[in-house]
């Protein structure tokens, strides 16, 4: 509680490259105080680092605080042993030497419909199951010590309360061994994938569950993965659908019924709220900007200026923006392409533009694929650092051919997190209102609609043409 007399709430993200820690009030939602550490840039790290920088970033922070939620990033690996020690560093989402390990438990269980219906997704190298693999086949010795296998977030609670290691749905959902639909964990995949193995798995709580307490008698929530807390914090309701612009590019929204996408382009997440979460994943969004603006030797805000002095469509020009391959299984290999060059249409201003509506153009085939599997969409939430983009928000509502609203730069994914701590900590059917200011809203017009859908139709056209889609 602070001298005004407010119950106050922490949220806690851990993240690949940091710890934020925002503390609100547990009524309106008001952030009063931040703290943030940084992270080694690291594919691997050992969870001792998370556990620095959360003391670091909540030093002097949280004095008053009532309740603390930890959201984290999804799927990495942290393997215990009998005595609760880390048997290895832990592998994180972005560590791709399991690769192999995903195409070959594909393949084991049947392939990817098989998949799909078992766990709402098909694997790839960022799920943990991947990583399970790669360490029984790679680590035998160091695999056949591991008692307990957690993710990141799950690590961090345990940590701040003791006793039983608990989790989320939202957060299990991204394991590959935990089934979103049935609501519990799938421990034959499991023990498929490490070798025969079956550690303990964290229980599972409820959206408003409490984890327990800390040594100063703090509330501690559930918890979550970032993309859930993200969710928590935007208020999502059926219609809305986040479009997330940062270095990768997310496209998620809430659901009342799970998804299993056999493509792999969507995975079947739950979401923190007793929902479901379908999600779409680029590795190509904001960096499509960046590396656009060091090819024409431009900063960012010349990039914005130049590819607004251009018309709709780039006059011909059509970027697939695959600068770093992509995540699903039938582009993994991809490269950027750019077509239809000619002498007229060489200029600065068209591949700025075309690099925008490019990298849109990729986000808006993952809002037709959450679609496709039972989202509704009715407006995009613009969130992420190339939302601050004049012309992303500008190209954004023809592309996507639905209201586009950018919310108020925030660090959404520990304001969630704080949100699902003042739920824990109200004990109610529902977490508390607090619903965000949105700084801007854009809306397709006519001729909007018709030149988005032929951009979005010529793109479409470039990808069959190019990867035979």
């Amino acid at each position: 509680m602070n001298n005004n007399g407010e119950v106050l709430v922490a949220g806690i993200d851990s993240s690949t490259q940091s710890t934020k820690v925002m503390v609100c009030a547990a009524r309106t939602g008001q952030v009063v105080r931040t703290g943030r550490a940084e992270h080694p840039d690291s594919t691997e790290i050992d969870p001792a680092v998370w556990w620095s920088a959360l003391r670091e970033a909540t030093g002097g922070l949280l004095d008053g605080v009532s309740a603390i939620g930890v959201a984290g990033q999804q799927h990495g690996m942290v393997t215990l042993d009998d005595a609760g020690d880390v048997v290895r560093p832990a592998l994180l989402w972005n560590d791709t030497r399991s690769a192999k390990a995903a195409a070959d438990l594909t393949s084991e269980l049947g392939g990817p419909q098989k998949w799909a219906e078992a766990v709402g997704s098909v694997p790839v190298a960022s799920f943990t199951v991947t990583k399970l693999r790669w360490m029984a086949e790679n680590e035998p010795e160091l695999a056949d010590s591991v008692a307990r296998v957690l993710l990141p977030h799950d690590w961090l609670t345990w940590r701040l309360v003791g006793g039983e290691p608990v989790t989320d749905r939202g957060d299990a959902s991204g394991t590959g061994y935990f089934s979103p639909a049935k609501r519990a964990y799938r421990t034959d995949i499991l023990a498929t994938a490490f070798g025969g193995r079956n550690p303990e798995l964290p229980r599972v709580l409820g959206p408003a569950e409490t984890a327990g307490h800390t040594p100063d008698g703090v509330l501690v929530s559930a918890g979550t993965g970032d993309n859930m807390a993200a969710a928590l914090a935007l208020e999502l309701t059926e219609g809305d659908v986040v479009v997330s612009l940062g270095t990768s590019g997310t496209v998620f929204g809430v659901s009342e019924r799970p998804a299993a996408d056999a493509t792999g382009i969507v995975a079947g997440f739950a979401d923190a709220t007793g929902r479901f979460l379908p999600l779409a994943c680029t590795l190509n969004a904001a960096r499509v900007l960046t590396a656009t603006a060091g090819l024409l030797g431009v900063e960012l805000a010349e990039l914005d200026r130049l590819a607004l002095s251009a018309q709709p469509g780039a006059d011909g020009l059509t970027l697939l923006p695959y600068l770093d391959g992509e995540r699903t299984p039938n582009l993994p290999e991809a490269a950027g392409t750019l077509l239809g060059l000619r002498r007229t249409n060489m200029s600065q201003e068209n591949l700025a533009r075309a690099a925008v509506e490019g990298m849109l153009c990729g986000l808006a085939a993952g809002l037709e694929a959450v679609r496709e599997h039972g989202t509704t969409v009715r407006r995009v939430l613009l969130i992420g650092g190339a939302a601050q983009s004049e012309a992303v928000r500008t190209v954004a509502p023809s592309v996507f051919g639905v209201p586009v609203a950018v919310p108020e730069p925030a660090e959404h994914v520990a304001i969630g997190a704080a949100r699902q701590a003042a739920w824990a900590l109200a004990g109610t059917d529902e977490a508390p209102a607090w619903q965000g200011s949105v700084a801007t809203r854009r809306d397709p017009e006519g001729d909007d609609l018709e030149t988005g859908e032929a951009i979005r139709q010529r793109h479409l056209a470039s990808r069959a043409l190019v990867h035979e889609l």
